[in-house]
């Protein structure tokens, strides 16, 4: 153990706590238009594929800021500055709440979308530098239940609000989390302990996201990461309209369904250890990749909505079985710039998603809402297939 950890063990408790009620914001945030995209283009007369940039435009934004936010949090430190991240998240929200016109709303969607970004993955990168590897996993499994816990309940606050107060209400909820989440922040700064800034760092912004992808087996990381996120978010982004449109069930319980996801990343989250122990990462990640594109075929295919509950879970459980191994190799890609290295993995993700969501709407606009789960269900097993290859080829050299 480093002195830094030494140092600060008995306090990453509480202050890990925190970094995850942050997480439930930031996630909360992103998911919450999954289910509102019928409403949304009804009020603003669009298309629901066109509605689908309350999607589009917050992962663009999240993955462009990762250059932003990777070399400032470890310049300037990683818990101050996603701190200041959750007010500016406010600001994004209620900029959607008063939206008079799509174009506004997409405004305050990239806005929530580009602070959000320093949230999550600053906060992984905090935990690296304050939990020795070998229980990493396992806290970043409890740090991750802030994270699924905003999935869930942002899909089902989202229809839950539109069935209810409105669905610009949901953004008002989400301005008051994050204010409240960072003031608790703020309050914490001092007595927090900090990673010391590396000089590398200091010398230039560029010079830290090229060490990182210098490395091979880092830029395998990032294709990989990348290509998970368009395989499973792509169609996720479209399961409540298709549960709404093809079993004809209330967009709050479309939204609730499809929230099932979190279901199966919290049984991830409460047996990790035990997955780990038993499974090794290669059959983590092959067993993951198959059993979303299963939980894909079931959603697809399904005659009755609760088959749905099934769907999610099985998705969820199977995304963070494959997901779990990404990312604890990507807090190892480059330690003496481990910010800079989590958050280029993020950006890589959500750049991902954004890809994911625009093909699946173009997909969507030509072929309906069914035609998107093909892709989960080609792409996922082929994906987990070839990492688990490299996986096991690694461990082997």
């Amino acid at each position: 153990m480093t002195p830094l950890h030494r140092s600060t063990s008995s306090s990453t408790t509480p202050v890990i706590v925190l970094l995850a009620l942050a997480a439930f914001a930031s996630s909360s945030a992103f998911r919450i238009c999954d289910p509102l995209l019928p409403v949304l283009a009804l009020e603003f007369g669009v298309r629901t594929a066109q509605a689908s940039s309350a999607v589009t435009y917050f992962s663009i934004a999240y993955g462009v800021m990762q250059f932003f936010y990777g070399p400032v949090g470890d310049r300037y430190g990683k818990f101050f500055v996603l701190s200041l991240a959750t007010f500016g998240c406010a600001g994004g929200s209620l900029l959607v709440a008063s939206a008079p016109t799509l174009g506004w709303l997409e405004l305050g969607r990239f806005i929530s979308g580009a602070t959000a970004a320093g949230i999550i993955p600053l906060s992984m990168a905090w935990i690296g530098d304050h939990v020795p590897y070998e229980h990493r996993q396992a806290t970043l499994a409890r740090y991750l239940l802030g994270s699924i816990s905003g999935i869930a309940i942002g899909q089902l606050l989202g229809g839950v609000f539109a069935d209810t107060l409105g669905w610009r209400w949901a953004f008002v909820f989400l301005a008051v989390v994050y204010l409240v989440v960072g003031a608790l922040l703020i309050s914490r700064r001092r007595s927090v302990v900090e990673m010391p800034t590396s000089r590398d760092v200091e010398a230039s912004f560029l010079s830290p996201l090229l060490a990182v992808v210098a490395a091979p087996w880092a830029r395998i990381v990032l294709v990989v990461v990348s290509l998970e996120g368009a395989f499973v978010f792509g169609p996720l982004a479209f399961v409540p309209a298709y549960l709404h449109e093809h079993h004809g069930i209330p967009v709050a319980w479309a939204g609730a369904v499809s929230g099932f996801f979190a279901v199966g990343a919290l049984v991830y989250a409460l047996y990790a250890s035990y997955f780990v122990r038993r499974l090794g990462e290669y059959r983590l990640a092959t067993l993951g990749g198959l059993m979303m594109a299963f939980a894909f075929a079931v959603y697809w295919l399904s005659s009755v909505w609760y088959w749905g509950l099934l769907a999610g879970l099985l998705l969820g459980l199977g995304y963070y079985l494959l997901h779990a191994v990404l990312q604890t190799h990507a807090t190892q890609m480059s330690p003496a710039m481990r910010g800079t290295a989590v958050a280029l993995f993020a950006s890589f993700l959500f750049f991902g998603q954004s890809v994911g969501v625009i093909v699946a709407s173009v997909v969507v606009d030509y072929f309906g809402l069914g035609a998107v789960f093909p892709i989960g269900i080609i792409g996922l097993p082929l994906l987990a297939l070839y990492f688990g290859w490299r996986l096991k080829t690694r461990q082997t050299t």
